[in-house]
């Protein structure tokens, strides 16, 4: 029995091609968050943005650790979708302030120094703890000593 190669793998939803690049999973995210935001724009309710933030953003949260460092044209396209679901009359900057969202980008920063700031805290499940136990940067002259990430 020969096993052929796939060019496209998934793991925990998230899609990786042969050189680990996040293309097709951000265009996949995006179009399912985008044919919800078109269901979701049929429903003229107050329960709208409910379900926005339960159907779309919620699917742009989920792995976007894996983006981290990503350029901003391979993120460009959740961007969008998040941008869509704000629905803007003219500009989208007020609209993303007011419903207090980050940028795709500082969202995926956001979520991992508040990940690292809870495993520092000690507030994080015992396997994110024993990753960076013993792990501190070596140039580190503070009297505090900060983790830092397995391979940095």
């Amino acid at each position: 029995m020969l096993i052929q190669p796939a060019a496209v793998v998934r793991d925990l939803c998230l899609h990786l091609d042969s050189e680990l690049s996040t293309k097709q999973h951000v265009n996949k995210v995006a179009a399912i968050c985008y044919y919800h935001l078109r269901r979701l724009r049929q429903s003229r309710s107050e329960v709208t943005i409910w379900l926005v933030l339960a159907l779309i953003m919620s699917r742009i949260d989920y792995c976007n650790s894996a983006l981290a460092g990503l350029p901003q044209s391979t993120t460009a396209p959740l961007q969008r979708v998040k941008n869509a679901a704000a629905r803007p009359k003219e500009h989208v900057t007020p609209s993303l302030l007011q419903l207090h969202w980050l940028p795709v980008r500082w969202r995926v920063q956001f979520k991992i120094c508040c990940l690292m700031h809870s495993i520092h805290r000690g507030n994080s499940p015992e396997y994110l703890k024993n990753m960076m136990a013993g792990r501190y940067h070596p140039r580190m002259m503070h009297k505090f000593s900060y983790p830092v990430l397995p391979g940095l």
